[in-house]
């Protein structure tokens, strides 16, 4: 705490800040990490799997194999007829937005279940409906003047008559999205060669809070793919506020993302690393199969806060950086013991420069990113939420779940904002089950034959004479 304060004193004389994150000099491409030049002068360290069944593949070789249709694939016949295969779902819905603030959705379209995904459901069904305000809109008084409205006149007590119904005025939709596509959703084992696991950490955190969904799914056969942002682990901590925007990180991951995609590509986003996943899904619809998104919060609109304590200094910022780590372990973790502490230090969690945490917090700025943009998304999304969470309510993602199309909210009672290091066995095995899901199309098969055999027993019924 001293050092600390002692460092923050000349960091305000001096006016430089001590800069925390560097590339990490010890650490071979052997261990699995590797540094990307995404800019020039901005490296970022990425950790990236690749089982041993399987050969790397460069860019070129998959527009390859894409245009062969799957007939040269270096898989065996088993794994690449098992991976072509999957559900097909008719993805509509009209999404209308009124002048007075209100968004309506109206799903026309499959509707899908999750009965093999286990934990505690959200308590949400599905609805072919959804009616809710726009979280960014201000209702404008628009009542008129008292003094140039004559109250009414009422009639004699002779001639009253019934009120007419009330006319219900007719709603000026400001704007109207129609979608109407088509979507193959299948399951994506860790035999499959055209599967990816893309980890997005939010902001204090590394890659290394995934190290044991990264073991867990690795040695399923699964490549995985987890970077550090710009100025967190081992990536470089550029000295300009500009560097940690929400279109620079975006840039970042779009180029981790197009250097290590394959043909089914699979999210998994914490906190606000869920926006990026949203932003990546949103720009490549065809290439990411399914998003998780874990204590990622609503669909709204991103806007720093101006009232906040990262708007300090960041000499002031340093001074505090020790109750700062505290505050986050008590809010963070349902528990604050050594084990939580551990997992702490080892997740290199909330160990950022006080100017990176700053610029990242100032940086959050994602106007495009509102209900409507998530609810254009046609990917099947896991929303998963730490019952204990202090930073996201869960109100919170349950409007995520009313917005999205296919969306599947599984919550864990024990579980707080670091839920992935307090419950790995829990969100492993959940996480697995989602990845293994498809969908049953012949459900809804036998919905409308029920519905219709229902239809014909009630007629039948109906128009069947009484007996003597």
């Amino acid at each position: 705490m001293l050092t600390s304060i002692t460092e923050g004193i000349l960091c305000c004389l001096t006016g430089k800040v001590a800069s925390l994150v560097l590339p990490l000099e010890s650490i071979e491409p052997s261990d699995g990490f590797e540094f990307v030049e995404v800019k020039p002068g901005r490296i970022l360290r990425v950790r990236h799997i690749i089982p041993e069944r399987q050969p790397v593949v460069t860019e070129e070789q998959v527009a390859s194999e894409e245009k062969k249709d799957g007939d040269d694939d270096d898989g065996s016949p088993e794994d690449c007829n098992e991976s072509n295969t999957g559900s097909s779902v008719h993805c509509k819905r009209k999404i209308t937005v009124y002048r007075n603030g209100q968004l309506v959705i109206e799903n026309l379209g499959d509707v899908l279940h999750s009965e093999i995904l286990q934990c505690q459901n959200g308590d949400l069904e599905p609805c072919s409906t959804v009616e809710v305000e726009l979280a960014d809109y201000k209702e404008m008084p628009s009542s008129p003047d008292p003094n140039l409205v004559s109250p009414p006149v009422p009639p004699p007590l002779g001639e009253q008559k019934p009120a007419p119904p009330p006319r219900r005025r007719r709603r000026k939709p400001k704007r109207t999205v129609q979608i109407d596509s088509k979507r193959v959703i299948s399951s994506c084992k860790g035999t499959h060669s055209d599967v990816a696991l893309f980890f997005v950490h939010g902001v204090g955190g590394s890659l290394d809070i995934w190290g044991s969904q990264l073991d867990f799914f690795s040695r399923l056969g699964y490549e995985v793919i987890a970077p550090d942002l710009a100025g967190h682990g081992a990536s470089t901590a550029p000295h300009i506020a500009a560097a940690y925007t929400f279109y620079a990180l975006a840039e970042d991951l779009r180029a981790i993302f197009k250097r290590y995609a394959r043909k089914r590509n699979i999210l998994i986003g914490h906190s606000y690393g869920v926006s990026f996943c949203t932003f990546l899904a949103h720009e490549y619809p065809d290439l990411v199969h399914k998003v998780v998104m874990i204590n990622g919060g609503g669909p709204t609109a991103l806007e720093p806060s101006l009232c906040s304590i990262f708007q300090l200094p960041s000499c002031v910022l340093h001074c505090l950086s020790p109750c700062l780590a505290w505050s986050f372990l008590k809010a963070g973790f349902a528990r604050q013991g050594a084990k939580e502490k551990q997992l702490l230090k080892q997740g290199n969690a909330f160990n950022v420069s006080p100017f990176v945490l700053r610029a990242m917090m100032s940086g959050q700025y994602w106007p495009e990113g509102d209900e409507v943009y998530h609810a254009e998304l046609t990917v099947p999304i896991l929303l998963v939420h730490g019952m204990c969470d202090k930073f996201v309510p869960m109100d919170e993602d349950q409007r995520m779940a009313e917005i999205l199309l296919f969306a599947f909210l599984k919550v864990i009672e024990e579980g707080s904002h670091m839920v992935m290091m307090e419950c790995p066995d829990t969100v492993n095995t959940l996480l697995h089950e989602f990845f293994l899901w498809e969908p049953d199309m012949s459900r809804k098969d036998r919905i409308k034959t029920d519905t219709a055999l229902s239809d014909t027993l009630h007629t039948l019924k109906i128009n069947k004479p009484l007996e003597k």
